[in-house]
Parts: structure tokens; C-alpha cells; sequence
């Protein structure tokens, strides 16, 4: 039985070379196949790898034990509305992926707090203009999305010094970090937050939540780091905001439309800075094990990790 490595994404195909190679090495006896070059016979696909798959490609397997996301999120599956029904979807929880996520999201915390943007415009003025700084402990830092990447992100942050709280669904627990939850804890979470970093799920009730309203509740000059779903801001919002100083910077990481256009204004705006979706990218190396377990898993018809809720779409 074989396992089927596929995105829409025409830019993939080397990382999925590598994700191939790795899956062959980590268990020889498992067939794996590269969308759409290499699909054969899909009565032989038992599991489908996916990043953003093909419209229609996931109903058209008729023998599919198991959806498997090639990262954490799994919104890239489920906007697609003729998934067939009774195939579990798992993500992936690797602990390398939550390391590079949590890294990429303290080096823009610290850029950010030391200045960075600044600075590079004096070098460009050729001018010597040290400029005050506050306490990180002064900072007050919050977190969306309390999972595992975000607890990492959240101990990193108060390891250095930062004031950090999170926010969530559901109350979480993680040491030190004060925990706000639903919608009762919410405005008390952004009144209380300089810098946001977003981390959430994109589900529903969702998407949309960087908007106008949100921004408002902040400390005028405060700024996001959106390292989650580009579905989460609401862009024309976040610009009114930036011209407007409510927020004095956005770092993105995603998009509501990717690779973004070239024509999009985030490209040139001032206060913006972009990155291509690439904040955390999965390792083959780390993470092929887990997808080789799973898909065993399914194959005897057992439970296979980290399995999703449709419903909650996470």
C-alpha cells in the first residue's frame, strides 16, 4: 500500500524529493509516490501526504485510510468541501517544527524591542543616533493560540524577561504565564498586549479576529507578528491601522493568498515586513517516523497520532 506525497503548490517539488527520499530510507518496504508524475494505480493509495492539495484529488482515492498534513496546520484540507467522509486526518507535532516556530517568533519579538527597522535607516543615513530602549520585562508580550508552539514561544519569552500572557479556547496551563480564554478574557488580553503574536488555528470563529475591533483594544503603538494564517487579518484593517499609528508594525509569515501577488500594497508598505511562509518549515529527518507510524496505524485499522476534530477544525 502506498503513500502519496501531493500540493497544488508548483514551487514544492524539491522539498518533496526530500520528503520522499527520506520516507524510503526511514522504511524501504513502503511505496511512495509524487503527485502527479508518479500517481499510478489509486487503488494502491492508503494514505495521501498533503500541503494544500489538489481541488477534488483527496475524493478521488478510492482505497484512503488516512489524510496526513505535512505541518500542524490542517485548514489547507479541510476548506476542501468533498473530503470523503470517515478518513481521519492527523498532523504532524514535531518537536523540531515548535523549535523553529518559537525561534522565528522571539527573533521578531526582539527585533521589534531592540530598534531594528530604525537602525537600518540611520546606517542607510550614515547616522550615529543611539536611541533609548525600555526593559523587556516592561514589554508586554501576548501570545494567540496557547498549543504547544505557543507555550514554547510564550517560556522562551519570559526566560529572557518579557511580560508575557497568552490567550486561547480553552484555559491552558503553562507555568508563570498568566492565561486568558474565550470570548470573557479576550478584551482584557489585548487591552493588555503591546506586541501580539498569532499562533491560532484558523477556524471559524477565527477568522477575521486581527481587525479593526482588535486593534483598538490594544496600546496605541503596538504592533503583530501573524506567523499562523494569513485568514486571521483582516488586511485592509491592519493598513488603516498602520497609516494611522494605532499600530506602529506588522511582521507576517502568511497570507490570505500565496505566494502573495506582487501587486498586494504589503509588498511596499513601510511598516510592513514579510517573510514567505516560512517561519517553521517540517523536517523530513524529524518528522518522517511519525508519518510512517501512522500510516501502519491505518493500515490495521488502529487510531493513528495526533488526530483532528473536524468539527473544531484543529
Amino acid at each position: 500500500m502506498s503513500i502519496l506525497l501531493a500540493s497544488s503548490w508548483t514551487d514544492i517539488s524539491p522539498y518533496f524529493s526530500q520528503w520522499k527520499k527520506t520516507l524510503d530510507q526511514e522504511q524501504r518496504d513502503i511505496d511512495v509516490r509524487l503527485y502527479p508524475d508518479e500517481i499510478g494505480d489509486i487503488d494502491d493509495i492508503t494514505t495521501a501526504l498533503v500541503w494544500d492539495p489538489p481541488s477534488g484529488l483527496l475524493a478521488s482515492l478510492p482505497k484512503l485510510k488516512l489524510i496526513h498534513s505535512l505541518g500542524m496546520g490542517v485548514d489547507h484540507i479541510l476548506k476542501h468541501e468533498d473530503l470523503p467522509e470517515g478518513v481521519p486526518i492527523a498532523r504532524i507535532v514535531d518537536p523540531d517544527l515548535v523549535t523553529r516556530m518559537s525561534e522565528y517568533c522571539v527573533h521578531s519579538i526582539l527585533h521589534y524591542h531592540r530598534e531594528a527597522d530604525r537602525y537600518d535607516r540611520y546606517q542607510a543615513e550614515r547616522l550615529w543616533k543611539p536611541i533609548p530602549y525600555p526593559a523587556a520585562s516592561s514589554r508586554r508580550i501576548g501570545i494567540m493560540g496557547m498549543g504547544k508552539i505557543g507555550a514554547d514561544t510564550a517560556m522562551k519569552l519570559k526566560s529572557i524577561g518579557f511580560d508575557v500572557a497568552g490567550w486561547s479556547r480553552s484555559p491552558k496551563n503553562v507555568p508563570s504565564v498568566p492565561s486568558f480564554h474565550d470570548k470573557d478574557g479576550f478584551r482584557h488580553f489585548m487591552q493588555h498586549s503591546e506586541f501580539i503574536v498569532c499562533l491560532l488555528p484558523l477556524t471559524p470563529d477565527t477568522e477575521g479576529i486581527l481587525c479593526a475591533s482588535t486593534f483598538n483594544m490594544m496600546p496605541d503603538g503596538g504592533g503583530i507578528i501573524n506567523v499562523a494564517r494569513g485568514g486571521h487579518v483582516v488586511e485592509e484593517d491592519l493598513i488603516a491601522a498602520l497609516d494611522s499609528d494605532k499600530l506602529s508594525f506588522a511582521k507576517l509569515d502568511v497570507f490570505r493568498q500565496e505566494p502573495l501577488p506582487k501587486h498586494h500594497p504589503f509588498w511596499t508598505h513601510p511598516k510592513i515586513r514579510i517573510t514567505p511562509h516560512n517561519a517553521g518549515i517540517t523536517n523530513p529527518e524529524t518528522a518522517a517516523a511519525q508519518i510512517i507510524k501512522n500510516h501502519r496505524l491505518a493500515l490495521r485499522g488502529l487510531t493513528p497520532n495526533n488526530i483532528v476534530d473536524r468539527a473544531r477544525g484543529y
